[in-house]
């Protein structure tokens, strides 16, 4: 996954700037239809029953990964093609604060429940 600019300029004004950056209590996973980049935009997924589900991260060294299973409620009508997911700061609105590419598409129809299951969702940095 990838840091927006959002991040990436609050990180770098925390580390050399010297202005504190408080972390939000929670984050948030967004299902995209199509991609969002380094500004946000692409198209989050909407659907009857469709709302980011909160998500909770382990730290290892550079890694971040995804401790638990992030599930998502039946869906109540098609969602489209998940393509792409972020990671916010709140449940709405919010700012996006890292993005990436599905390794694999997923169509979700009226009955499916899409699910990434725990430590399939890595943020590392280099």
């Amino acid at each position: 996954m990838s840091f927006t600019n959002f991040l990436e300029t609050e990180i770098l004004d925390h580390v050399f700037g010297g202005n504190a950056y408080s972390a939000p209590g929670t984050h948030y996973l967004a299902l995209y239809t199509a991609a969002p980049g380094e500004t946000g935009g692409g198209t989050e997924c909407s659907g009857t029953s469709y709302a980011r589900q909160s998500v909770a991260f382990t730290v290892s060294g550079n890694e971040a990964t995804n401790s638990a299973a992030v599930e998502y409620p039946t869906a109540g009508s098609n969602w489209g093609t998940i393509t792409h997911v972020g990671v916010f700061d709140a449940a709405s609105s919010g700012n996006l604060m890292a993005y990436g590419t599905l390794s694999a598409s997923k169509a979700v129809e009226t009955g499916d429940v899409f699910r990434v299951p725990a430590g399939d969702l890595d943020i590392t940095l280099d």
